[in-house]
């Protein structure tokens, strides 16, 4: 039967701290074609759900269990603080409903393995929302990575970044306040440790230097990991959440070549560039040629976070796989917080290390 012919699915949104959802729900409530109806709500943060009901013409909800126990609410987007991700996903997952929830996945390992559980226990269909993962550049390189289209690879770095801590005004978000969010580092270094578990798996263990360099109330603006991979490659992401621009994102340093992505975060797709600058190139030592990818970069980040919204609402259809396991989840926060570990205690910290557990 034709999408057109079938009834939408019914969704519920818990909490719109996270400002990603607030793209995908634009894009479910003005194309139809998506086969999604946004259709309630719910935050703790009363101003919040009354901005969501004006914008979306949702349903807004005080009680979450009474709008879990809705058999109409076939599934539901947790985009609330870090801290309540886990007793809602335990919630929604007891309810039978299908779970798309926003990075990180949790703040601790404990919370994580909670999540793991009530997933498998309620055998629920379950995706984190990573937009690195349905990237196109991101995926063209992963292609080329794992095919060794330029032979053995030797080192990736992966630069990411945000001008937030640049701003005072970000010292009094969510995204720092402890009762909410670890802080800036673990919120969206999130996104290209997942990314290096997606690419590469799970390395064998992670050097790490983590810094407040900037304004005190938003800690741990600046670092650098290395992840070490068993016969290679080195993997560095270098973090900076006090960055005002930059044009590199990747760097894949091959036996035949080098592939270069430019302008793959927010504070590189969104300052101004040269018009007909590529995004994702590569030179090829066979070839003595740079060679450029068909996928251009969008003109401003906010389209790479707006594209999730086509590939979870099929697999909200039940169309396509999870973006990434509940199991994804757990690793990648392993990844990051034993970045806390080693830049803490000054040492590599091995991905089976119990110290990880304490953080």
């Amino acid at each position: 039967m034709n999408q057109s012919m079938k009834q939408p699915i019914k969704i519920a949104v818990l909490g719109f701290a996270h400002g990603h959802v607030n793209a995908y729900c634009k894009e479910w409530v003005n194309n139809p074609k998506y086969g999604i109806h946004v259709a309630t709500g719910w935050d703790h943060d009363h101003n919040r759900l009354e901005q969501a009901r004006q914008w979306f013409g949702l349903e807004a909800k005080k009680d979450v269990e009474r709008l879990l126990d809705d058999p109409d609410i076939q599934a539901v987007v947790i985009a609330s603080e870090t801290s309540m991700h886990t007793e809602l996903i335990e919630l929604a997952a007891s309810k039978g409903k299908t779970i798309i929830v926003q990075k990180p996945l949790a703040l601790t390992m404990a919370e994580a393995d909670r999540i793991v559980k009530a997933v498998t226990r309620h055998g629920v269909r379950f995706t984190l929302a990573w937009q690195m993962r349905i990237d196109p550049q991101n995926i063209q390189m992963k292609q080329m990575v794992q095919e060794q289209t330029l032979g053995k690879v030797f080192m990736i770095r992966r630069r990411h970044g945000l001008s937030v801590g640049l701003d005072p005004k970000f010292a009094d978000s969510w995204h720092v306040n402890p009762a909410y969010n670890r802080d800036i580092w673990a919120d969206d270094t999130a996104h290209p440790a997942d990314f290096f578990n997606w690419l590469l798996g799970v390395p064998e263990s992670v050097t790490a230097e983590v810094e407040s360099l900037y304004n005190p109330r938003i800690p741990m603006d600046t670092g650098i990991v290395i992840y070490r991979y068993k016969n290679g490659p080195l993997a560095e992401i270098s973090s900076s959440f006090a960055c005002a621009a930059a044009e590199n994102t990747t760097e894949i340093i091959c036996e035949h070549g080098t592939i270069i992505q430019n302008y793959g975060d927010a504070v590189s797709c969104n300052v101004p560039r040269p018009a007909d600058a590529p995004g994702l190139k590569w030179y090829s030592k066979l070839t003595g040629q740079w060679h450029t990818s068909e996928w251009a970069s969008p003109p401003q980040h906010s389209q790479r976070i707006q594209a999730l919204a086509e590939p979870l609402a099929a697999f909200m259809r039940g169309e396509r796989e999870p973006l990434a396991t509940a199991e994804d989840g757990r690793t990648s926060l392993r990844m990051v917080l034993a970045s806390y570990v080693s830049a803490r205690e000054g040492r590599r910290v091995k991905l089976d290390d119990t110290a990880i557990h304490s953080v």
